[in-house]
């Protein structure tokens, strides 16, 4: 498959050594994650946050409820403006408490 011009292709490589061992552990930490190897380190290495692909979705389906519910909400005109407000700060932590 030919690169895209003007994309973020990424071509440059860096080569690392890992024991035995630190390969195994990292090839588990990025299985769970839902990454590969690569994906993994290079989010780890550049400090960005690493969640699995099925937190990523979680995240998404909340924040799809979380419209969902205001919708209703102005919709309806506020009428039940307590319920929804309980249900989006509710939605509002669970995403937080995924993403940390």
């Amino acid at each position: 498959m030919p690169f895209k011009e003007g994309a973020d292709n990424k071509t440059a490589q860096v080569r690392i050594r890992f024991t035995p061992t630190e390969k195994a552990q990292a090839e588990g930490h990025a299985k769970a994650a839902g990454l590969t190897l690569s994906e993994y380190i290079r989010k780890r290495a550049l400090g960005m946050p690493v969640r699995s692909r099925a937190d990523e979705q979680t995240i998404n389906e909340l924040r799809r409820l979380g419209g969902l519910r205001k919708h209703i909400h102005n919709q309806t005109g506020g009428e039940h403006s307590k319920g929804t407000a309980g249900a989006l700060v509710e939605i509002t932590e669970a995403i937080k408490r995924i993403i940390r």
